[in-house]
């Protein structure tokens, strides 16, 4: 499992919602709202969309819906954490930090539902939600006990070092959560070390000072949580109490860390005044204390906020901080929820599943009006989503209490009603809300004074974990986007995203290719690259020319414009598509791309109508439609001819092991059948696909399978050394002519080879030999290779077993995903240059090393399929559904991809199964339709805002029934000027499928650690930059995250756990080098599932729906329980230990859960309707998915 994220988050810090609307029962305080919202034609985010959108976009999509998240329909919300709350309507966003003038409360628990709901429910009056999408509610942890009433200065935005070694902390971590509760604490299991260090400090430095009397309210709160017994303000407590002795400087808790190793110290980089709480007057701020040795800062200098260490933060670890006041009186322990006294369970954010520890009901919340720890102001509106996602929104409208008055010495918020003490208005999507003194901690500084403050009461046991419920959720998430995407979505607005790959959309192209073909990284694309730079965020493009569609959908129409071909641009020779203009009455075009003017060939010209469009124009796909194929003419084809139909030829490896694990029985039996469902696009017709077999020890088979012979014949090429094709005429031919001979051969085989002795083979002559037979027949196609083991015997492309296990973990394992020789490179080249495929199918029993024999197959766009271990009874099935998808999925040959943009931006990387002679085009021996592409892109000059950027990639391949075709797909995506609208348009899936690439590409030529350094490096940039440019001030101990980008952290942890980067002892090399080739050609919707698993509860079944998924995490998992967990690849029924009898009776037929049978691959057949129901959700998995997934 990818266990999630452990966030210390400080648990939920509600965010304000930024653009949002009131929340039930709370007026909007403070700003009046703006009239009427957006305008309705606010261009700076989706730009001008006529030319893109034949007709008004359907109702419910206005070209904003896109920002908040994905498209909600009604009322665009923005993202964007700042505070600037204009109530329930406000203006486009400016770019710069929201204005701090109005000190709004923080408010500690306020989480509306409309807001990300991630954490605890809210304490709001409004209904809870289900478990998995729990509202992500500051107060998850009750943390009542006094706030100190420090006023706080606005820390400075941190720097960049500091956030990415807030995010190098960030170990994301599969441990358990930490007693830090929200804050980012190592999980206790790994962190031994920090517990003592911090229980070790001397109770006297647990000096929280008490702000000067005249901030202190006069009158405390009521203590509502237990938190009283966390005395915020009390001395220091005596080091028995600190109960969050395990965990680290508050500052240090931002760090997502994992259980595995303890964070070094080097990674809490949370300052200390990165403790949300107030920060001290400069004076108070000493050195920290010298006895948190995890502390990484330097002693004197908080990195995260210009205003000096927090002296009395209170470090609260997972709730709200408490009302801000002078010492409260005591009160019984907090309840586990509360911060300062997490039990070792699960820390009280759990509280989302309704029962609020405290005294308090989990869904009530004092009325602003009154001082009350959950809820230092009123909650934010719920409707939106307000842009933070991980502590919601921390920055509410101002309260009633009027205009700020002028700030204190230490720009101290006016108070609030609900706050009683002054707390600084927190940022909006802040993560983490200001903490009270962490009784862990030893007192912000050693030796500082006291002020007074009254001795703690003495504090429950350190908790050890911190509540993953405060961390977002990406059940959440993805239900929310299922909830809000029940209308088609149409492309033609530019720049707006679509729905998630976890949502079933029917799409409607209008204008810009589908999203099933095209997933971009950013909807809204920097207008420089230095913008570009400071933000960090890839900008790039995942391309699946040839997807699937699902039968609702129309695939994209095939025009033919005859001898002259598709009309294009003069000059940078892009394809007619929607954006090109026509001018002078139709009689020439502009280019959209690079602006030159073309003449319109008379054939192809047309009037236009009162707007400037041609009137065909929705008669003509290249006009009106994203995706669309052109008829190529002979000037597209290899060597001015048109192409012969493609062959595909099966080489079987029929060495001892092949023949000894039933492989070559199952292959040979299989493909009699198989031979007729040969690609053909046009399922009436037969295919025109010609077929070949050989089989290969270390020596080659070929048979003459001509049609006109009575028994097949079968030439031996023993020299390997210099590969030659031993007959022509009878080798390929076709299925339905030479039936009788093809079955009599595949009869044969396994019996010629029964009795073989013969356990060494050869690679690289067998792949020589059909790429031989190819040329010989002037066709391109695929060679399907069976094979057993490490080529060992002499002939080219011998291997030696390289399997080093001292060598993981060292700098030189890269070496290890490296081709050992380069024979395959070459021979690589000379397939993709003939159109030669090359899919491999491994049956290992040992090292047969992968990322050597990987290299023709990925480098030629084919696929490999790998069975460790293969059992003709348990992996029969698996194989030969890959076999019979891999033989009738729809392929293009000798394809020729090339990306073209518009002026300002150029395509100059790309990740995939492919090859490249020069830095433009992407050679593709096969192109199938589960291979996807990425292209990143830079900048090499300005963009505008009003033309936004265009981009158009065009693929020219031979179908299977030998057409040469060209399939153009079109995408316009906005251009901004404002990092706020970059932030506010990404797509989270598709930035991990291009930081996984770009990780697994990397190994090749860096250590492993120095690549997850660099994946967690420029994650903690592009949050620093949000934070920094985009956000409204707040303390530096908040993780502070884009409402679209809240689940990055969660998800790049799971690719830093990835076998590939982090593999585990018993993850062989070869697994690792097929995991890395897999996932390079993955879209996004496999790369989704395969680093965040689907799992779900099996405990009830309904038909026509699914159980809502749970989190994956090992905790979340009941030994009274059945789940099922998918990952892509595989399935896995996990079946806990003391499961109800009728349960065990309805999915295994059996009342004992020690009798089911481990080994078993399929379930029974059991006639009831639990058994039916699993059996078919099973099946539907199975049928998304590009590769059989055995249970």
């Amino acid at each position: 499992f990818s266990d999630e994220l452990r966030m210390n988050v400080n648990q939920h810090t509600p965010m304000a919602s930024p653009y949002g609307q009131p929340q039930p029962g709370y007026g909007q305080p403070g700003y009046a709202p703006l009239d009427g919202g957006y305008p309705a034609p606010y261009t700076p985010y989706n730009g001008p969309a006529s030319a893109y959108q034949p007709g008004a976009p359907p109702q419910g999509y206005s070209p904003f819906t896109s920002f908040p998240t994905k498209a909600v329909a009604a009322n665009p919300v923005s993202d964007l954490s700042s505070p600037l709350d204009l109530g329930p309507a406000r203006g486009p966003p400016t770019s710069g930090p929201p204005p701090v003038s109005a000190p709004q409360p923080y408010n500690q628990y306020s989480h509306s539902l409309g807001d990300i709901q991630n954490g605890p429910p809210p304490m709001t009056q409004a209904p809870p939600r289900p478990a998995a999408s729990q509202p992500y509610n500051q107060g998850a942890v009750n943390l009542s006990g006094p706030h100190p009433s420090y006023p706080q200065h606005y820390a400075a935005p941190p720097a960049m070092q500091q956030v990415t070694n807030q995010m190098t902390g960030m170990q994301i971590s599969s441990g358990l959560p930490t007693p830090a509760g929200p804050g980012y604490a190592p999980p206790h299991s790994s962190q031994p070390p920090a517990i003592t260090a911090y229980s070790a400090a001397p109770p006297p430095s647990y000096t929280q000072a008490l702000p000067p009397p005249s901030s202190a309210p006069t009158q405390p709160p009521p203590l509502s949580g237990p938190a009283a017994s966390q005395q915020y303000y009390g001395g220091p407590p005596p080091p028995s109490q600190q109960p969050f002795n395990s965990s680290l400087p508050p500052t240090s808790q931002q760090q997502f860390t994992s259980s595995a190793l303890p964070p070094p110290s080097s990674q809490q980089t949370f300052p200390p005044s990165s403790y949300s709480g107030p920060v001290p007057p400069p004076s108070q701020a000493p050195a920290p204390p010298v006895s948190q040795p995890q502390q990484p800062f330097p002693p004197t200098q908080p990195p995260f906020s210009s205003a000096p260490r927090p002296v009395s933060q209170p470090t609260f670890v997972s709730g709200p901080p408490p009302p801000s006041q002078g010492s409260f009186p005591l009160r019984a322990p907090p309840p586990s929820s509360q911060p300062g006294s997490f039990p070792p369970g699960p820390p009280p954010t759990s509280i989302s599943s309704g029962q609020y520890p405290g005294p308090m009901p989990p869904q009530q919340q004092p009325p602003p009006s009154q001082p009350s720890p959950y809820h230092s102001g009123p909650p934010p509106p719920s409707v939106q989503m307000p842009p933070t996602s991980m502590a919601q929104s921390n920055h509410l409208p101002p309260g009633p209490q009027g205009p700020p008055g002028p700030p204190g010495p230490l720009q101290q918020p006016p108070t609030q009603p609900g706050m009683q003490g002054a707390y600084p208005p927190q940022q909006n999507g802040a993560f983490g809300q200001v903490r009270g003194p962490q009784p862990g901690y030893a007192g912000p500084y050693p030796g500082q004074p006291n002020y007074g403050a009254p001795a703690p009461a003495p504090a429950p046991p350190a908790q050890k974990r911190l509540d993953p419920d405060a961390i977002p959720s990406p059940i959440q998430v993805i239900e929310d986007d299922k909830a809000k995407s029940t209308e088609p979505f149409t492309t033609g607005v530019r720049g707006q995203a679509p729905p998630l790959v976890t949502t079933d959309f029917q799409v409607k192209d209008q204008g810009n290719a589908s999203p099933r073909f095209v997933r971009c990284t950013a909807y809204n694309m920097p207008c420089t690259a230095d913008m570009a730079k400071q933000s960090q965020v890839p900008l790039a493009a995942v391309i699946k020319p040839l997807a699937t569609l699902p039968p609702d959908e129309t695939p994209p129409y095939l025009v033919d414009h005859g001898e002259g071909g598709p009309i294009r641009c003069n000059r940078c020779k892009a394809y007619m598509c929607p954006y090109m203009q026509f001018i002078e009455g139709g009689r020439r075009f502009q280019c959209g791309f690079c602006s030159c003017v073309t003449e319109v060939p008379p054939n192809y010209f047309q009037h236009l109508d009162h707007t400037g469009k041609r009137v065909d124009c929705y008669d003509r796909p290249e006009l009106s439609l994203g995706s669309y194929e052109f008829v190529a003419t002979v000037d597209y084809c290899k060597n001015n001819k048109l192409p012969q139909p493609p062959a595909f030829i099966f080489l079987i490896d029929v060495s001892y092991n092949a023949v000894k694990s039933g492989m070559v029985n199952i292959v040979c039996q299989e493909l009699k059948t198989l031979v007729d469902y040969l690609p053909r696009e046009n399922p009436e017709i037969d295919s025109v696909v010609r077929v070949g077999f050989v089989t290969y020890n270390k020596v080659l088979h070929f048979y003459n399978v001509k049609s006109s012979l009575a028994q097949p014949q079968m030439l031996v090429v023993s020299d390997v050394s210099d590969m030659f094709v031993p007959l022509l005429d009878g080798f390929l031919v076709n299925v339905n002519e030479s039936r009788l001979v093809i079955e009599s051969l595949l009869d044969q085989i396994p019996e010629m080879f029964a009795d073989t002795r013969e356990t060494e083979t050869v690679f690289g002559p067998v792949i020589q030999a059909g790429l031989e037979a190819l040329k010989a027949a002037d066709c391109a196609g695929k060679l399907f290779v069976f094979h057993t083991s490490l080529p060992i015997a002499e002939a080219p492309g011998k291997l030696k077993n390289r399997e080093d296990k001292k060598l993981i973990g060292t700098d030189k394992e890269k070496s290890l995903f490296q081709p050992q020789v380069g024979f395959y490179n070459t021979l690589a080249k000379e397939c993709v240059a003939q159109g030669c495929c090359v899919d491999l199918f491994l049956f290992p029993n040992q090292y047969v090393d992968v990322a050597t024999l990987g290299v023709v197959p990925v480098s030629t766009g084919g696929s490999i399929y790998k069975y460790t271990y293969f059992q003709a009874q348990s992996d029969r099935e698996r194989f030969l559904n890959d076999l019979r998808r891999d033989i009738q999925k729809l392929v293009g040959f000798d394809a020729v991809m090339r990306v073209r943009t518009s002026t300002g931006i150029r395509a100059t990387d790309f990740f995939g199964s492919f090859f490249m002679s020069n830095t433009t085009d992407v050679e593709l021996a096969g192109l199938d339709c589960d291979k996807a592409i990425m292209v990143e892109f830079k900048h090499d000059d300005k963009l505008s805002e009003e033309t936004g950027a265009l981009m158009q990639c065009a693929v020219l391949y031979t179908s299977c029934s030998g057409q040469r075709r060209l399939r153009v797909h079109n995408m316009a995506v906005n251009c901004c000027s404002q990092l706020a609208d970059l932030y506010r348009n990404c797509e989270t899936d598709t930035i991990i499928n291009f930081f996984s690439k770009y990780a697994f590409r990397g190994i090749l030529n860096n250590p492993t650690k120095a690549v997850r350094d660099t994946l967690v490096n420029q994650c903690a940039q592009i949050l620093a930059c949000y934070r920094k440019n985009c956000a409204s001030p707040s303390s530096a101990g908040q993780l502070i995250l884009p409402e679209c980008m809240k689940l990055l952290p969660v998800y790049l942890n799971c690719v830093l756990k990835s076998d590939v980067l982090l593999p585990g002892a018993d993850v062989s090399l070869d697994d690792r080098a097929y995991l890395r080739q897999l996932i390079s050609c993955m879209d996004v919707a496999e790369s989704h599932v395969f680093f965040y698993p689907r799992l779900l509860p099996l405990t009830k079944l309904e038909s026509g729906s699914l159980p809502m998924a749970v989190r994956d995490s090992e905790e979340r998992l009941s030994k009274g329980g059945v789940y099922l967990l998918e990952t892509g690849i595989h399935l896995f029924l996990w079946v806990g230990a003391s499961v109800q009898q009728e349960l065990l009776l309805n999915i295994f037929g059996t009342s004992s859960f020690s009798q089911i049978d481990p080994s078993m691959t399929n379930l029974p057949v059991l006639d009831n309707p639990f058994s039916q129901r699993l059996r078919e959700i099973i099946d539907s998995f199975r049928a998304q998915r590009s590769r059989y997934m055995k249970v």
